[in-house]
């Protein structure tokens, strides 16, 4: 899987507005109303991951998830980081 270029990806943010492209990465922030609920999605996020196949770099301090997505064999964002970032997406949606 190729990395794609830095417009096609800036193009494909655009249908991302939670989510913003640095350090070859595309990262995200998303707060919830409690601890739980932020782990709650954090759970189910999880699951999507390995369906996919694809694990994101996260960190959550107490109800705040920071996640970056990037393909480590491609060093860079394909399309497959798109495909997580849309599942994560649904999820955090439903939480909200």
């Amino acid at each position: 899987m190729e990395a794609l270029s830095e417009d096609l990806i800036e193009k494909k943010l655009l249908h991302f507005p939670d989510w913003e492209y640095h350090e070859n990465a595309i990262w995200a922030e998303f707060e919830f109303d409690s601890f739980k609920d932020c782990f709650s999605a954090m759970s189910r996020i999880a699951f999507e991951c390995e369906a996919l196949n694809h694990h994101p770099n996260w960190s959550n301090a107490y109800n705040v998830l920071t996640i970056s997505l990037s393909t480590h064999d491609a060093n860079g964002v394909t399309i497959k980081d798109f495909k997580l970032a849309e599942a994560i997406e649904a999820i955090v949606e439903v939480q909200e």
